[in-house]
C-alpha cells in the first residue's frame, strides 16, 4: 500500500491551487447570480429553521405549471466557504425547463462540524418536502444536485432514514441525486493538512460522513460525475461510490472531458452539455 504524506494530500485537494484561475470563476458566479436574482422571480432568504444560516432562496419555474418538479442545489466549498448567493446562477437553466429551484445555505466549519451541516441539510430538505407546495412545487418530485462538499451531502441525503428523523416523512422522500465532484470517504480529507484546522474532523466523524462506507440505499438513483482534468483523488472518489453502492444505485459514474473543479459547475447550466443533459434526465425520472 502506498503511503502518502500531507503534501501529497494538499496537492490533491487544494482546488484553488490546482486551478489558478479560480477567482475568475468565482467572479463569474457572483455576477451571473446577481443577474439571476434581478431577472428571475424569486423568494429570497426564506427560513427553513432557526439555526445559523438556515435560509433558502426559491426560484419558481418560468411556466405557470402547478406541481412543478423541484431541484435542490447544495453548494460546495469544503464545508467551510461560499454561500447560496454565489450559486443563484444555477436556477435559470432549470426554471426554463419548468422546475422550481431551491438553493439553501448552511453554517460553515469551524463554527459547526460536517455532521452538523449534514443534519442542517436533512432539516432543509424536510422543510422543502413539507412546504414547497405553497410555491407551486411537487414534493414528490425532488431532485438533489450538489457540488464537491455538496456532492457528499446529497449522497448522504439519498441514504437518509427519513422517518427516523421525523415520523411524518416518507421513507423514500428523496430518490434522485446528482453529485458533481463529490467526496465519498472523508479519511483522505482528514489527512489533508490545509483542511484540518477548519474541519476538525475526528476519526468517528469521518466514518459517520462517508457515503462510500455506508450500505447502499435500498432504493434511489445517484448520478456521479467529475471533471476529467480534476486531481486523481477526485477521480478516485467518483469511481469509488459506484464500486461501493453498485451500478443499480449508481448507474452513472463519468469523468467529463476538459472540465476542472470549477468549470464543471458552469457546465451544469449549459444547454446540450452532457452534464446538463444528465441533470434533466434525472429530473424527469
Amino acid at each position: 500500500m502506498t503511503v502518502r504524506d500531507g503534501a501529497w494530500y494538499d496537492r490533491m485537494y487544494n482546488n484553488r491551487a490546482l486551478v489558478p484561475a479560480y477567482a475568475t470563476h468565482f467572479a463569474h458566479w457572483r455576477q451571473a447570480s446577481s443577474h439571476a436574482r434581478v431577472t428571475q422571480r424569486s423568494f429570497q432568504n426564506v427560513a427553513y429553521g432557526l439555526g445559523l444560516n438556515e435560509t433558502v432562496d426559491i426560484f419558481p419555474s418560468d411556466s405557470a405549471q402547478d406541481k412543478a418538479p423541484v431541484v435542490v442545489f447544495i453548494h460546495g466549498g469544503f464545508w467551510r466557504s461560499l454561500d447560496k448567493a454565489d450559486h443563484s446562477f444555477i436556477a435559470p437553466a432549470f426554471t426554463a425547463h419548468g422546475a422550481h429551484v431551491v438553493v439553501p445555505n448552511y453554517a460553515l466549519c469551524p463554527v459547526v462540524t460536517i455532521s452538523d451541516i449534514v443534519l442542517q441539510m436533512v432539516k432543509c430538505v424536510a422543510w422543502v418536502w413539507r412546504n414547497i407546495h405553497r410555491f407551486g412545487g411537487d414534493p414528490s418530485r425532488i431532485t438533489l444536485i450538489g457540488h464537491s462538499a455538496g456532492g457528499q451531502i446529497v449522497a448522504m441525503l439519498l441514504a437518509c432514514d427519513w422517518p427516523r428523523y421525523a415520523h411524518d416523512l416518507p421513507a423514500h422522500m428523496v430518490s434522485k441525486a446528482l453529485s458533481i465532484s463529490g467526496l465519498y470517504e472523508l479519511a483522505s480529507i482528514r489527512a489533508t493538512p490545509y483542511l484540518q484546522d477548519s474541519l476538525r474532523l475526528t476519526a468517528q466523524d469521518a466514518v459517520r460522513n462517508s457515503p462510500a462506507w455506508m450500505p447502499a440505499p435500498k432504493l434511489g438513483t445517484l448520478y456521479s460525475v467529475v471533471g476529467g482534468i480534476e486531481s486523481e483523488e477526485f477521480l478516485r472518489h467518483n469511481a469509488l461510490i459506484q464500486q461501493a453502492w453498485g451500478q443499480t444505485r449508481v448507474p452513472v459514474a463519468e469523468a467529463l472531458a476538459g472540465l476542472q473543479h470549477f468549470s464543471i459547475v458552469e457546465a451544469l447550466t449549459q444547454p446540450n452539455h452532457r452534464l446538463h443533459t444528465l441533470a434533466l434526465e434525472l429530473l424527469q425520472k
